[in-house]
């Protein structure tokens, strides 16, 4: 069993600039391995290569290296495509450049970096072979932006980049950011309902549901997992009754039924709406479900690939419960893994998986992405829980009113 970090809870780092200019010489040496491929050939990288590391006292990080941004041609323009892709998902940027300093290129990339809220520094490698321009180091000085110079080649400046982006890392992102921990307390029970059903992975729990039960073992509390249908046994016997209850939103309906009103309770989906991206925004969004038409599309966008099974609760149960609580015939869009669409203008709603295979700040920039074209987001478990009519009871435990 893999001991890294999952992904999605990692740190991403991007390194990008022009080709040749040492991003992925850089690369190695920041992890200190052979990662990426080095060639004095331009476009030696072609797709984005992740490597996982730690990054202490920052914590578990994803660096990636990425196709230069001056790639030609019909192939190298979707290399550079792929490597903004990237950008989507990106807490942290190296914008690399050489001795010959900023020209269009990274003068462009530093205007989308500020566009997307990325923090960045510059890194101006090839120390070893000439100086920076100073006008470009007063430049950077004048927009805010960090600089200095090092070299991948032999080593000078790479520790100080490493402390420079532990600085540079914002502190709700140096924050460990939390599920349940804040509604529960040493010595409660934590009751978690986790119905099998053909979409559950085999002889094991899926990511939420494991990252829920190490948070609740971490704050001393103890986690208690049943399916739906043994979970009147399970409350009958516990005393006092758990503090919280946690379901899958796919039985969310009996559940609601089954826990008294006096016992908070909330669904997986829902925890992850505020681990992952903007509980209240998402929220928000869920509203827009009353003001569906006929012929409206709605986006269903799914943060892994996978193999849909005969009832998909993003494919199949959520259109058919969305379609008899409005009553319009509406048509659904499915886009899987890191395929979010340029266009957004065409939905009506965006309606998002729990978002457990992306970092917290592609989720974010997806958010901020529906709110600044006017489409209205949320995710599954809140959707679900709003066309099942007990949202209220759901987001009750965060009092966001």
């Amino acid at each position: 069993m893999s001991q890294e970090a999952p992904r999605g809870v990692r740190l991403v780092i991007t390194l990008l600039g022009r080709r040749n200019v040492g991003k992925s010489s850089l690369l190695n040496a920041l992890a200190g391995q052979e990662i990426a491929i080095v060639s004095d050939t331009p476009g030696t990288t072609t797709d984005p290569v992740a490597k996982p590391y730690e990054l202490l006292p920052l914590g578990p990080v994803t660096f990636y290296d990425t196709a230069g941004l001056d790639d030609v041609g019909e192939v190298g323009e979707l290399r550079v495509k792929a490597s903004r892709k990237v950008l989507f998902r990106t807490d942290l940027a190296v914008l690399v450049t050489d001795e010959a300093g900023l020209g269009e290129r990274e003068l462009e990339a530093l205007d989308e970096l500020a566009r997307l809220e990325i923090p960045s520094i510059v890194a101006f490698n090839k120390a070893d072979k000439g100086e920076a321009p100073a006008a470009d180091s007063a430049a950077l000085r004048e927009r805010g932006i960090p600089s200095l110079a090092l070299s991948a080649a032999t080593g000078q400046g790479v520790d100080e980049l490493k402390r420079a982006l532990i600085e540079l890392a914002p502190k709700e992102l140096k924050a460990e950011p939390v599920l349940a921990g804040d509604l529960i307390s040493e010595g409660d029970v934590v009751l978690l309902v986790v119905p099998i059903d053909l979409a559950a992975p085999k002889g094991r729990l899926i990511l939420p549901q494991v990252q829920l039960l190490r948070e609740i073992l971490d704050s001393e509390a103890m986690g208690m997992v049943v399916k739906e249908r043994e979970l009147e046994a399970a409350l009958d016997r516990l005393s006092p009754p758990p503090a919280l209850v946690v379901t899958d939103s796919q039985v969310v309906l009996k559940v609601a039924g089954d826990v008294p009103e006096d016992i908070p309770m909330t669904t997986f989906s829902t925890l992850f709406a505020r681990f992952k991206g903007d509980l209240p925004a998402l929220a928000a969004g869920a509203a827009a479900v009353d003001d569906l038409e006929d012929g409206d599309e709605v986006l269903i966008a799914e943060a892994c690939s996978h193999h849909p099974v005969a009832d998909d609760i993003g494919r199949v149960k959520i259109p058919r419960w969305m379609a008899r609580y409005t009553g319009k015939d509406l048509k659904f869009t499915v886009a899987a893994g890191h395929d979010f669409p340029e266009d957004l203008s065409r939905f009506k709603l965006v309606v998002h998986c729990g978002a457990c295979m992306l970092n917290r700040a592609e989720m974010l920039r997806r958010i901020k992405e529906c709110q600044r074209r006017g489409v209205p987001v949320t995710n599954y478990g809140v959707a679900i829980s709003k066309v099942q009519g007990v949202l209220d009871r759901v987001l009750a435990p965060f009092r966001l009113g």
